[in-house]
């Protein structure tokens, strides 16, 4: 079905994107999720084809593209199971700290480095003992003539380990209201002080590098510092829009990859003499699943736009990660049941669809976080 909110650039951007894939990731995709790790050449190599930061300005390299190009990418790596490839975070959620709240220097300086794939990104905000409660987060930064010295500890941090560049939520002061004493530095992963502790083992997405970060007297340049001191919370708030879209994004995608994997192993898998595309049950769930699944790309279709136009879309979105990540992980669980005993080796892909989902319903703000975002909303 042709989607209307695409435009024929787009189209031929896809085909160009999904053909990239078939030849330069999806062959090894295995040997990087036994070594826990995705080459850094693969991410030069994708900023040599323009596959990062495609909204990026024209003057600092990038191509000066809308959102609907990162839609794409976010897209076609989760319809075909590689959400591990984490393009989107560095290009969709980390980058556009930089582009927002970032002087011109700053921007001069980092932008071009993560659009050729030579500076990878990430963002610490998560703690062992705060979790995701940014107003309790213990990370100090405290002045020290023109620097701050950092103190702390990060975890689950996406990139952790090959990320040159890290967006810092710290605390700079202590006040009344807590919130208001958080900061963003942007710290480089050379600098002493600034230790990548053990790439974390994970249940699924082993090719993506999550990591602890340490810091310990982190020396880091006041020009580091991203935009008001202070203000840290209130920017980290609203980024948090984009970054729920484009896990939504990427769990409508997952899902129709796992629809359509699905589909054509009940077609050829023979039970009792007949397909098993031909009994009920195989019927009535899939026709279920497919209607969910055309339900959630017509609400994301309808979001995208709004969001692109700036509109405060912030409960829809909360609405769109909750409840998609939910699905996700309902389509490739009842998938893989289809599967039977085949579906729980991992060198078939629906096991890999079933795996990765799991954590979807947790980052970017766990969806019981995101049912009292929704509630307060609707001023209950």
């Amino acid at each position: 079905m042709k989607r209307q909110i695409f435009k024929k650039e787009h189209d031929m951007f896809r085909k160009t994107f999904r053909s990239y894939l078939k030849d330069k990731i999806i062959p090894f995709y295995e040997e990087w999720e036994d070594a826990c790790m995705i080459p850094r050449e693969v991410w030069q190599e994708a900023g040599k084809n323009d596959f990062l930061c495609p909204t990026a300005e024209e003057k600092y390299g990038g191509a000066g593209g809308d959102f609907l190009y990162s839609v794409v990418i976010a897209e076609e790596l989760n319809y075909h199971g590689l959400s591990s490839v984490f393009w989107p975070l560095h290009s969709d959620i980390v980058l556009p700290y930089i582009e927002l709240y970032g002087n011109e220097e700053q921007k001069k300086k980092w932008i071009p480095g993560c659009i050729s794939g030579e500076t990878i990104l990430a963002v610490a905000m998560t703690e062992p003992d705060a979790g995701s409660d940014l107003a309790n987060l213990s990370t100090t930064a405290v002045r020290d003539g023109d620097h701050y010295i950092v103190n702390g500890s990060k975890i689950f941090i996406s990139n952790g380990q090959l990320a040159d560049l890290c967006v810092v939520a710290v605390r700079t002061s202590e006040t009344e209201k807590s919130y208001a004493g958080v900061s963003l530095l942007v710290i480089e992963s050379n600098r002493k002080g600034y230790r990548k502790g053990n790439n974390l083992k994970k249940i699924g997405m082993h090719a993506q590098d999550t990591s602890e970060i340490f810091f310990d007297d982190c020396r880091v340049p006041v020009e580091n510092l991203l935009g008001k001191e202070g203000e840290g919370f209130i920017y980290l708030m609203q980024k948090l829009q984009q970054e729920r879209l484009v896990i939504a994004i990427g769990a409508c995608a997952a899902a129709e990859g796992t629809l359509d994997i699905t589909l054509d192993y009940v077609k050829n898998r023979k039970l009792f003499g007949k397909p098993l595309g031909k009994f009920q049950n195989t019927r009535f769930t899939l026709a279920e699943i497919a209607t969910k699944v055309q339900l959630a790309r017509s609400f994301l279709d309808d979001l995208i736009p709004r969001h692109m136009a700036g509109e405060n879309v912030a409960r829809e979105v909360s609405m769109a990660k909750y409840w998609l990540t939910e699905m996700q992980f309902d389509v490739a669980d009842k998938c893989l049941q289809m599967f039977g005993g085949y579906g729980y080796m991992s060198e078939y892909l629906i096991s890999r669809f079933f795996v990765d989902a799991r954590v979807q319903r947790i980052y970017g703000g766990a969806n019981e976080v995101l049912k009292e975002v929704i509630a307060r909303e609707l001023k209950i």
